[in-house]
Parts: structure tokens; C-alpha cells; sequence
């Protein structure tokens, strides 16, 4: 990978960030509407799978959608208005932070809900001949849902092109994974004879490698694929509930930033520019948000 690519994935990385600390700065003062999942620590993980996306592939993700929606090429200035509940927002301000629909990105925040439309959907495309691919994001939480093992035998038998992406951060709301979850990952799909790769790491180089083997055979098969990225979030599940030591995050923070990792590979005058042009799109973005008519209450 050249160093124009690890630019452009780094910067991918940073407008995640960005943006979503300005959600967490202002979520307060009562601008936003709901709850909000913020993906700080996870970015590598969405920019590293999403940059294979070819036109007309679809995207499923889950409550903690941001970084998946902007690393699809989310328009942010929307996607702010949108959890502000404004007219002006990606889906007139009635999904909020977890809800979205844009262009060929579908969101719900109902644990594993996604699972089994995303999976029609890819069988749908097989229907109709087209060469498209379907990704569903899903947290180590949803491997409690059963609907995702329905999910899994029918697109196993029905061969359906779709990338079961398992994002595991190691706790689901603020269950440690040790305690909710028995077993491998891995092998859960590999049950449904669902070839699984699988990483431990928040380098966005070694995922966007990894990912690349994962779609490509995806295009070139047809059939289901599972991609298990071992990855840490930083902030609470939501807005305030986090019951792990501070200590622990500082460590995590310290041992696997994405942005941190991805920046080490540019030179400082290039991290500099970069950092000055997403602070400056997402104040822009956040600003013009703001200034959007918003419903009379």
C-alpha cells in the first residue's frame, strides 16, 4: 500500500473520530435527540472493510452506525441534522443517531434485526443477476440473537453474497465477553460451512488486507463469507454506561488506537494537514447542522 493510500485511509479514520467526539461534546446541551453509540476505537474496522465497496453494494450495520455510515461516504452535515432531528437530516430527522437509511446504507437498532433482511437482500440480488455484494456489521452481542443463526443457515444453503462482518470489542453493553459468550466465534460460521477469516488488531493496513482477501472471494464465489475483527471501543456502550476501569481504556487507548496507529505511518507535515482539514469539515458540518430549520415543537 502506498503512502497516498494510507493518507486517504487515515483521514477516513479521523473524520470518524472527529465527528463523533463533537456528538459526545455536544450530546449535554440537549441538541441531539435519543441515545447515540458512538464507534471511537473501531474506526480501523469500518474504513479497512468498506473502501472495497464496488457501486450498488449494500451496506447493513447496527446501533453504533456512524463510523460505518461515513466511511460509506455518508454525507456528515446530514448525518448530524439527522440526530438532531431535523427535517434537513439523511432520513428527515425521524431515525435519529441509530436509524438510517441513505442511499444503499440500511441501520437498525434492534440487536440482530439486520441479520435476516440483510441476508433477503443478498439472496435478492443473486435473483436478479447482479454482481452486487451485501456487508452486515454486527457486534459479539448479536451472537446471542438466534435470528442470526436463521440468518446463517439460509444464506449458507441459498449461497447468498453476503460478508458477515463480527466486530467483537469484548463486552456487549457492559457484559465482559467472557461472561456472555462460550465457545469460538469463528466456528460458529464455520457450522454453516461459512468460510471465516479472522484478526486481533486496530491496524487499519492489516484489516484492509484482510478484507480485500474476504471480498474478492465473495465476488468471485458467491457465496457467504465471515470476516471476525477482534477490536476495543474506547467509549461506553452509549452515552454514559461504562463499567470498566478507567485504567483499562487508558490502556486500550494506548496499545490500540487506530488513529494513533494509522498516524505513525505518515510524516508529521502530513498528519498535521490532514487533522487540520477534517477539524475544519466536521465544525463546518456540525455548524451548518445547527443553523437547519428544525421542527416546531
Amino acid at each position: 500500500m502506498d503512502q497516498a493510500e494510507l493518507a486517504k485511509l487515515y483521514r477516513e479514520m479521523l473524520r470518524i473520530r472527529r465527528f463523533e467526539e463533537q456528538v459526545l461534546e455536544a450530546f449535554p446541551s440537549g441538541l441531539f435527540y435519543g441515545t447515540t453509540h458512538t464507534y471511537i476505537g473501531q474506526e480501523a474496522n469500518a474504513v479497512g472493510v468498506l473502501d472495497h465497496l464496488q457501486p450498488g453494494d449494500i451496506v447493513f450495520s447496527n446501533h453504533r452506525c456512524h463510523g460505518h455510515f461515513l466511511a460509506y461516504g455518508g454525507d456528515m452535515q446530514g448525518l448530524y441534522a439527522e440526530m438532531m432531528g431535523k427535517p434537513s437530516g439523511v432520513g428527515a430527522g425521524r431515525g435519529g443517531s441509530q436509524h438510517i437509511h441513505w442511499k444503499d446504507f440500511y441501520s437498525n437498532g434492534v440487536l440482530g434485526s439486520t441479520a435476516p433482511v440483510a441476508t433477503g437482500a443478498a439472496l435478492a440480488e443473486k435473483l436478479k443477476g447482479s454482481k452486487n455484494i451485501v456487508v452486515i456489521f454486527l457486534g459479539d452481542g448479536a451472537l446471542g440473537q438466534g435470528v442470526l443463526y436463521e440468518s446463517l443457515n439460509l444464506a449458507s444453503l441459498g449461497g447468498a453474497p453476503i460478508l458477515f462482518v463480527i466486530e467483537n470489542n469484548q463486552i456487549a453493553q457492559t457484559t465482559p465477553i467472557e461472561l456472555g459468550l462460550a465457545g469460538s466465534i469463528a466456528q460458529r460460521f464455520e457450522a454453516f460451512d461459512i468460510f471465516t477469516r479472522e484478526i486481533d488488531s486496530s491496524d487499519v493496513q492489516e484489516i484492509h488486507a484482510l478484507a480485500k482477501e474476504s471480498v474478492t472471494e465473495l465476488r468471485k464465489t458467491g457465496r457467504p463469507e465471515a470476516l471476525v475483527l477482534n477490536t476495543r471501543r474506547f467509549g461506553p456502550h452509549s452515552k454514559g454506561d461504562d463499567t470498566r476501569d478507567p485504567k483499562e481504556v487508558e490502556q486500550m487507548r494506548q496499545e490500540r488506537d487506530p488513529i494513533s496507529i494509522g498516524g505513525s505511518k505518515l510524516n508529521d507535515a502530513e498528519v498535521s494537514n490532514i487533522g487540520n482539514e477534517v477539524g475544519e469539515e466536521v465544525r463546518i458540518a456540525f455548524e451548518a447542522a445547527k443553523k437547519t430549520p428544525g421542527y416546531a415543537l
